[in-house]
């Protein structure tokens, strides 16, 4: 199971060694705008500064796909990720498509 502390946007682990690359995961989440979410935002536009409805949006979303990353990674039999990553794109007109992925291993405590 991947714990969350063995997740990280880096190559390697301090204290760990790689013993095994299982490959690249990955967790996919879709997701469109309400509309009542988007006449929320508008109006929060009309006084400026942060968009708290889609600040939300967007990070639910993108906590949603971290936690199948992880999920994916560990159906493998990995107990860490690295090289984490995201991207989205926008698939069509409120619709955006949020991928995390990275590469699953497996580490094991370097040698004392």
């Amino acid at each position: 199971m991947v714990m969350h502390e063995n997740i990280t946007t880096a190559f390697e682990l301090p204290g760990v060694r790689v013993a095994r690359n299982l490959g690249v995961v990955r967790g996919i989440v879709v997701r469109s705008r309400s509309i009542f979410g988007t006449i929320g935002a508008g109006l929060q536009t009309i006084v400026g500064g942060n968009i708290s409805l889609f600040t939300n949006l967007c990070e639910k979303t993108r906590e949603d796909a971290f936690e199948l990353m992880v999920k994916h990674a560990s159906e493998l039999g990995a107990n860490a990720i690295v090289g984490a990553r995201y991207d989205a794109t926008e698939i069509m007109n409120g619709v955006t498509e949020v991928l995390a992925y990275g590469t699953a291993v497996i580490v094991e405590p370097l040698a004392k």
